[in-house]
Parts: C-alpha cells; structure tokens; sequence
C-alpha cells in the first residue's frame, strides 16, 4: 500500500513522451495508442502527468517513443 509521501510525489511528477519512430507499417492498436497520447509526427513530444495508465500506454509502444521524467 501506498503511503500519502508516496501518492503526493507522483502526482506531481510529469512524463516528457518524444515519437522518435515512424507509425506507418505499424499495428493498429499501435497507431491508436500514439494517438491517444496525443502524438502526431516525429519528433513530436507531449507531456503528461506520470499515472498508471499513461505508463500502460507508454509500455505498449516502448520502441516507439522516448520518455523523460520531469519533476516540478
């Protein structure tokens, strides 16, 4: 279980997510999942907060995408 230090410090941090490879011969559910992120051409980057389901995003298209943590 998580304590409330732990909660409180990953609310606050931020993922910077860089498309660094092509989606054209890439799996639909790929394609979806780079859009979802809210990715468009590469070298495109979006930031995001560091949550569990933008992990699970970021873990189905790891070869895709660069991702640096930001803290504020």
């Amino acid at each position: 279980m998580k304590t409330d230090s732990t909660q409180s410090k990953t609310r606050n941090n931020q993922l910077r997510i860089t498309l660094v490879r092509s989606v054209v011969g890439r799996p639909q559910k790929h394609r979806e999942v780079v859009k979802g992120l809210g990715l468009r051409k590469i070298n495109s980057n979006v930031i995001r907060k560091d949550c569990p389901e933008i992990r699970g995003m970021i873990n189905k298209i790891p070869h895709l995408v660069k991702v640096e943590a930001l803290e504020k």
